[in-house]
């Protein structure tokens, strides 16, 4: 497991991390030297992924809890903020106010927008939620794909919420007893909307898997199906599927689509679907396709997102660990990760090491 081609080139990388009463730390600054790994340690509690959280904050998204900002706050302050100084020397920033509906960015001082960010500051992350990914839910699965894609579609999220509010309206519309025009104008937004997604997904699962060397990944439903096999014509056809479909069982629509759609992972070295193995070997086939996400982001944007992974040794073995470390090493972007002893990770290369205590942070280069 852990197949990377290694690069030579890191790219952006985060110099400087300050935060100042996010979670439970009061006041914490980070220097990482330059280094390529940075291994945040402590006890439970410690607010060792409160760090993590911060960096994928920074980027312009809700953050890798997806918490309300109000929850980041550290108990009794009256906001928070995250700073980070970049290796091209870019400052970036973010601050919320207790009481306020947003939080505010900053790029070198200046206001800017929260989506602004994302172009100076990249992030992908798995956290312990993930561990269960291939024998969970299909729609655990959908959401982290769908997450992924959206890192090479800015617009793929949006057409998912969009698919999933007009299939609310739709069933709405049903249950009022379906008038013709309002439902055929519905059906015929739903299928163009369908087939986009349908369509991002395939390219994604595709482009994906030119970097992924140890597994592949797959996307099977309705609409994938019809993109598939009929190209152009995949929209008219879900949309005849739509309108012969237009019945109600209980309060519920009987209708497949995107929203039913799968996402599958097979592990190519044991040649097993990724759900049939070990635990541990999923965990690894999940950290080989993060690293292969983060090289597909950076052939296709030339940007070199910053990796978190949080607990990244949960469920390996010795020799799994042992690999993880070669791949972090091999890495061509900088890997901020929780979950790996200071005694264990010691012959991780060019790591600097962080350690969290009751919410103080000693920084260890």
């Amino acid at each position: 497991m852990f197949f990377l081609k290694n690069v030579c080139n890191i790219g952006q990388m985060i110099e400087r991390l300050t935060l100042t009463d996010f979670r439970n730390h009061a006041l914490g600054r980070i220097e990482t030297g330059s280094r390529r790994n940075v291994i945040i340690t402590g006890p439970n509690g410690a607010g060792k992924t409160a760090i993590l959280e911060a960096v994928s904050i920074l980027s312009g998204d809700r953050g890798m809890r997806g918490a309300p900002m109000s929850d980041v706050v550290r108990f009794g302050a009256g906001g928070f903020s995250a700073h980070a100084l970049l290796s091209d020397d870019t400052e970036v920033a973010v601050t919320y106010t207790a009481g306020d509906a947003n939080r505010r960015a900053r790029i070198d001082g200046d206001a800017a927008r929260l989506p602004d960010l994302s172009a100076r500051l990249r992030v992908v992350w798995i956290t312990p939620r993930e561990d269960r990914l291939f024998v969970d839910s299909a729609a655990e699965r959908r959401a982290f794909f769908d997450r992924l894609a959206g890192a090479f579609d800015g617009r793929h999220a949006g057409r998912v919420a969009r698919f999933s509010k007009l299939m609310s309206e739709r069933a709405a519309a049903l249950k009022a007893g379906g008038d013709g025009r309002w439902l055929d104008a519905l059906d015929t937004q739903i299928a163009g909307i369908a087939v986009a997604v349908a369509a991002a997904r395939i390219q994604y699962a595709g482009e994906v898997n030119y970097f992924l060397d140890s597994a592949a990944v797959s996307v099977g439903g309705l609409v994938e199906s019809m993109v598939m096999s009929d190209g152009p014509a995949a929209e008219e056809k879900y949309l005849s599927y739509l309108r012969e479909n237009r019945m109600l069982s209980g309060d519920k629509m009987i209708v497949d689509g995107p929203h039913k759609s799968d996402f599958g992972v097979f592990n190519n070295v044991l040649q097993l679907p990724a759900h049939l193995t070990s635990t541990g070997q999923q965990k690894s086939v999940l950290l080989d396709l993060i690293l292969a996400h983060a090289r597909c982001m950076h052939a296709k944007s030339a940007m070199r997102p910053i990796i978190l992974l949080d607990e990244a040794a949960a469920h390996l073995d010795a020799s799994a660990r042992a690999r993880l470390f070669l791949a972090l090493g091999a890495a061509d972007a900088q890997v901020w990760a929780t979950g790996l002893d200071r005694d264990v990770s010691s012959d991780v290369p060019d790591a600097a090491f962080v350690a969290c205590a009751g919410g103080a942070i000693n920084n260890i280069l």
